[in-house]
């Protein structure tokens, strides 16, 4: 999930009115283009949903390949709990399991895998420095092998020693930040962590694009030169998480004074043309 920094930042004036998606379909002109087929709303209260979301528990072990902080938990209130209408993944400090930081890693990995679609989760994020929250997707079956052959659509991340910057980034064979060549641009907006925003994945066998709001600033094209440049011809699925420290996250330190600190989630829908 980490960008090169190196890289020129583009930055995009946003306004902080949201856009609210339509629930059952989105028209272009009078031509019906998506419709809705899964989504949350968080209109319950307790845990997740289980018919719609796991948990990625299965890189405790090793730090999830980035040194990562936190040990993610299963099933826990404590950092993952369904109130007032929204989500709350919460990243705690407590030591837990030889950690010293929970979180949770929610995952839509057989209840939820697509192929192309539009992507949206209106979220407010958490703010402080060691904080890594993320919007994105992975592929559900690994068809041309480990990561990154297979892809991975970063749709949001945002680190908090870079207050107010949102990352999309895409990561494959031959694009990825290992050897420095992942494709990858940034947008400003100053209002993530006290407003709620819709972070949204429109993606086409031709392209992928990545919005916040309606305000357009990532694109990734296909090639056509093979699965190296373009592994999205397969289905992903959805991750929502908040990891602590780690290789990118952590690089100016954690702040121990925030916790805890929680990205809340208005909702998550996903729609598919006709």
């Amino acid at each position: 999930m980490k960008p090169n920094l190196s890289n020129f930042i583009f930055t995009v004036a946003l306004f902080s009115a949201a856009a609210c998606g339509v629930r059952n379909s989105e028209k272009a002109g009078n031509k019906e283009v998506y419709q809705l087929v899964w989504a949350d709303e968080f209109d319950y209260a307790g845990l997740p949903d289980s018919g719609k979301w796991s948990y990625d528990t299965e890189g405790n072990s090793s730090g999830w390949g980035n040194n990562e902080a936190q040990f993610y938990t299963k099933e826990r209130l404590e950092n993952a709990e369904v109130k007032d209408g929204m989500l709350h993944i919460t990243a705690r400090k407590e030591v837990y399991e030889n950690k010293e930081y929970t979180s949770a890693r929610l995952i839509t990995k057989g209840k939820g895998d697509w192929l192309y679609g539009k992507f949206e989760v209106k979220a407010r994020l958490p703010e402080g420095r060691g904080l890594w929250p993320a919007i994105w997707m992975l592929p559900t079956d690994w068809e041309y092998g480990n990561w990154p052959a297979s892809g991975e659509i970063d749709i949001m991340e945002n680190v908090g020693y870079m207050p107010d910057t949102i990352l999309a980034t895409a990561h494959t064979k031959s694009y990825n930040h290992v050897i420095g060549t992942q494709k990858s641009d940034t947008i400003y907006v100053p209002t993530c962590y006290d407003q709620f925003h819709v972070y949204k994945l429109e993606w086409e066998p031709g392209e992928y694009k990545v919005f916040v709001d309606d305000v357009h600033f990532f694109t990734f094209k296909n090639e056509g030169t093979g699965f190296n440049e373009w592994p999205f011809d397969k289905r992903f699925h959805l991750l929502l998480n908040v990891a602590v420290g780690g290789n990118w996250g952590g690089q100016k330190g954690i702040d121990e004074a925030i916790f805890p600190r929680s990205m809340i989630v208005d909702y998550v829908r996903v729609y598919q043309k006709k």
